[in-house]
């Protein structure tokens, strides 16, 4: 995968659904194109603060609509999701 194709998917996610940021946009795009599916791994992969993808992670999830909290491990604040579109 490419950088290019990554920014498309995220562009395209964007055009879908305005409201949501850019990092929540990626988060987004990220899991549908099986790059990361928890938080830590986006974290790693992005070099974004772990912290920042929680934040986004979770506002996705209370909203109800594109991503679901799978699992939390308190230890390692890990958080696995799954995006439903």
């Amino acid at each position: 995968m490419s950088d290019g194709a990554f920014m498309a998917a995220v562009e395209q996610v964007l055009q879908v659904y305005p409201d949501l940021s850019k990092l929540q946009a990626a988060v987004v795009a990220a899991d549908e194109m099986d790059i990361a599916h928890d938080g830590r791994i986006f974290a790693r992969i992005f070099g974004v603060a772990h912290a920042l993808v929680l934040r986004q992670a979770n506002a996705l999830d209370e909203a109800g609509a594109l991503l679901r909290i799978t699992k939390r491990e308190p230890r390692t604040m890990r958080t696995h999701y799954v995006v439903s579109l």
